[in-house]
């Protein structure tokens, strides 16, 4: 029987992770995509769209916060999982009393202290990864991070169920699939100890650190995901009303099927590629080609005169996506230069996250009136072209 290999993190433990970063998924996409819509609906009547935007802009602004915050206390406390913990408890509460909210002001407020609660569990989970998985299987991890997207979709599929629950039993089935997702890492996950990973580094020079631990290539890093996260956003936000005008009959159901089998299919692929990069230790060339991958599909979409082709592109569109997100997840950590804070850099990363949500209304009510969709398509290709010029640099200098 062959021993283990002790640089390498256990499989189990990836996996349990895997699970765990999914519930973090769970915890806010059924949410956010589902749930709080119908609240604000119920709410506002006619008004529910913009009570929903202040909402949205609202939590997006205090979730940026906390999760710096909480990775920066995650840093200081050197315990990731006791503030996990701490946030899934948390969170879990919030989000159950927001349907006790009657009044606009109220459902906000809990919204904003939800997104901080929900943040103490995001922001040092994604620094635990960090903690105890080497370099040699980040690519793999981000293949597994591939999950959690499609985790989020399931979860808000299963529970909008027609006749399985009312507005309450469904808040409180996400707290309970997100616990029974989050709580076998935390509980079971005995990761392997790696002290190289949690050592705290002083560097006195950018010319001591790699070049993918250096300022330059962190930047790159950052900026490259922000540009493929505004076209992700502002690409969901308007994918239905796109798709009605290339074909009129195509409905809400036709594009959450379409959304679910891309999502699965990109699971895969993910794993696969970030397999490969690990095997090759290429870890960013895989986040250059699917840069790249995710500009032609747009470039497709912007084109498309048929429903083929619009379907097409997005596929395209959707299995880039899906690996360039999950596997910059992973070789995020690697870049960073600084163990012993960790969980305050992964915040600053995060905000590639939150501020789309920002950014794409602007630029929406800016192009799609005059130049249409297709405008709004040729233009995020142009923002992925650029993600993918970025990586590329990083692929030739390293």
């Amino acid at each position: 029987m062959s021993t283990p290999d002790s640089s390498l993190q256990s499989r189990r433990f990836l996996l349990l992770y895997a699970l765990a970063a999914a519930g973090g998924a769970a915890a806010y996409v059924p949410f956010l995509s589902i749930l709080l819509p119908l609240k604000a609906a119920g709410m506002a009547g006619n008004q529910g769209v913009q009570l929903l935007a202040y909402t949205a802009f609202a939590g997006a602004i205090c979730a940026s916060i906390a999760n710096i915050f909480f990775g920066w206390l995650s840093d200081i406390t050197q315990n990731r999982r006791g503030w996990i913990v701490a946030g899934l408890v948390s969170s879990s509460v919030l989000l159950l009393l927001t349907q006790f909210a009657q009044s606009a002001s109220l459902l906000i407020a809990i919204i904003c202290l939800w997104q901080c609660a929900l943040n103490m569990m995001l922001g040092p989970l994604a620094a635990w990864a960090g903690d105890v998985v080497p370099d040699a299987q980040k690519g793999f991890l981000g293949g597994l991070l591939s999950l959690s997207p499609a985790a989020g979709a399931w979860v808000g599929a299963f529970i909008t169920i027609p006749e399985l629950a009312d507005a309450g039993a469904r808040l409180e089935l996400v707290v309970l699939i997100v616990a029974a997702l989050v709580l076998p890492a935390i509980l079971l996950g005995r990761p392997r100890h790696m002290v190289q990973l949690v050592t705290p580094v002083v560097v006195q020079d950018e010319a001591d650190r790699p070049y993918l631990k250096t300022r330059p290539a962190i930047a790159r890093m950052w900026l490259a995901r922000l540009l493929v996260q505004i076209a992700e956003v502002a690409l969901f936000a308007y994918l239905l009303f796109w798709f009605q005008t290339i074909e009129t009959g195509f409905s809400d159901n036709d594009v959450a099927l379409l959304l679910g089998a891309v999502m699965i299919a990109g699971v895969p692929l993910a794993l696969l590629v970030g397999h490969w990069s690990d095997a090759r230790s290429r870890p960013i060339m895989p986040l250059a080609c699917g840069a790249a991958g995710i500009a032609a599909g747009l470039l497709i979409m912007a084109g498309a005169t048929s429903l083929v082709q619009a379907v097409a592109g997005y596929i395209v569109f959707g299995l880039a996506s899906s690996v360039f997100l999950a596997l910059h997840s992973g070789q995020t950590l690697r870049v960073l230069p600084r163990p012993q804070h960790r969980g305050r850099d992964l915040g600053v990363f995060n905000l590639t996250n939150t501020v789309p949500s920002l950014v794409m209304p602007v630029l929406a009510i800016s192009l799609v009136p005059v130049f249409g969709f297709a405008g709004l398509f040729a233009t995020l290709a142009l923002f992925a072209i650029a993600s993918a010029i970025l990586l590329a640099t990083l692929v030739i200098r390293n």
